[in-house]
């Protein structure tokens, strides 16, 4: 019915668990919110509510992209996939940090996750490889529908 390559249908496929995770953390948001005298839900679950929706509809972005892209099936696949990994991972620590309350900023030093302190070094390595994975793979994916369109 659709001839729609497999970087296009995981992109929609993530843009729709994004958006489902974005509202589970609503809920969680509004729970939090009800809760509390301050009327505001812990710093991380607000995050990831937000991260996830802005996240679905990038996904989206992507889909597109990769639909329209003049690149290979496997570049394109490699470009989403990348990109897809990075969003996940950042919602999933956005949750756990919700889960934890253990802290309202990621980047204070020492970097706490729960229990465990994580080595300085680590937040500079994981971002590094979150901005030049991202920027690349998007920036290929750009570039290849533009290609597209100048043809």
């Amino acid at each position: 019915m659709y001839d729609l390559n497999s970087s296009t249908q995981i992109a929609i496929v993530f843009s729709g668990v994004f958006l489902w995770i974005g509202m589970l953390t609503g809920v969680w948001k509004y729970y939090q919110i009800r809760k509390t005298e301050q009327a505001r839900a812990h710093y991380y679950v607000d995050i990831a509510h937000r991260s996830s929706l802005l996240y679905a509809a990038a996904s989206l972005i992507l889909a597109v992209l990769s639909y329209f892209t003049v690149l290979s099936e496997t570049i394109a696949l490699f470009c989403v996939i990348a990109n897809l990994f990075f969003f996940a991972m950042s919602i999933l620590t956005y949750i756990i940090h919700g889960f934890l309350k253990d802290t309202t900023n990621q980047f204070k030093q020492p970097h706490q996750l729960g229990r465990w302190t994580l080595p300085a070094w680590s937040m500079s390595l994981i971002m590094l490889s979150l901005i030049v994975v991202e920027l690349g793979a998007t920036a290929v994916l750009v570039f290849g529908t533009i290609a597209k369109f100048l043809n």
